[in-house]
């Protein structure tokens, strides 16, 4: 029985510690190919590349950097540049956290949504530490957490989303979202020729601190899984619209010259 192909992908560049961290540990459970962008695209979100052309730098066997943004990456080396169909994509290790309100920013968790939506099972891993220089306790969690998924599996358009806290994690806990809002996050300022200019992102998050969420199972020195599902559609309000339909109808037939 051959061994199975994973993906391995970031986004923070194909020069990542995180990456390398990542393709080690994921190197005993089958044959692992990384493809991952030339450069830093951290906080893309889950753009893709419609305006240009991308071009493929291969670096080595099993290893190639892409012009283009973590969902570019899958995207390509699952319809294009691997040989079959990867069992599983596993995009990390994010050199900082992404809990909360941040999975809609990130280019990590992204990847993992791109494999997701080509029917993938697929892990987003980052390292929740201040200054992410040592991954090996996060690769660890990782290699558990992707051994768990090749066995079993994922259910249809599921993604989990792995933070790890720096140190030594004291175990693992499932966790929902929490929610995280920056405060202050745009700065003013001024060129030296007097025009203004703006950063975005300045200033540091606030978060509420509500049980079994993601943020509290990092805080806790605990590495959080929490599974994502694709379909945002939010059922409960859907039903309760149902009941504007007939009326919204009914005023578009009335305003409607006859």
């Amino acid at each position: 029985m051959s061994a199975p192909l994973l993906l391995v992908t970031n986004d923070d560049g194909i020069a990542a510690a995180g990456l390398a961290a990542l393709a080690e540990a994921m190197a005993p459970l089958g044959d692992v190919y990384v493809v991952a962008p030339e450069r830093e695209q951290s906080t893309v979100g889950h753009a893709l590349t419609l305006h240009r052309p991308l071009r493929v730098d291969r670096l080595g066997e099993r290893r190639f950097a892409i012009n283009g943004t973590p969902s570019d990456c899958v995207n390509l080396a699952v319809l294009g540049l691997l040989p079959t169909e990867p069992k599983l994509v596993v995009s990390g290790i994010n050199h900082g956290s992404n809990l909360g309100d941040d999975v809609t920013y990130s280019g990590t968790v992204s990847a993992a949504m791109e494999g997701t939506l080509l029917g993938i099972p697929s892990i987003a891993l980052s390292l929740a530490a201040a200054e992410p220089e040592r991954f090996e306790e996060a690769a660890k969690i990782a290699r558990v957490i992707a051994m768990r998924t090749l066995l079993e599996g994922l259910p249809p358009k599921t993604l989990l989303n792995v933070n790890v806290p720096g140190g030594r994690p004291k175990g693992i806990r499932f966790t929902r979202l929490g929610h995280r809002v920056y405060k202050d996050k745009v700065v003013e300022e001024k060129d030296p020729r007097g025009k203004t200019y703006y950063w975005i992102g300045a200033g540091p998050p606030v978060w509420e601190h509500r049980e079994a969420t993601d943020i509290v199972a990092v805080q806790d020195g605990y590495a959080s899984v929490t599974p994502l599902h694709l379909d945002l559609t939010h059922y409960g309000v859907l039903q309760r619209l149902g009941e504007w339909e007939a009326s919204l109808n009914a005023q578009l037939r009335s305003r409607r010259p006859r």
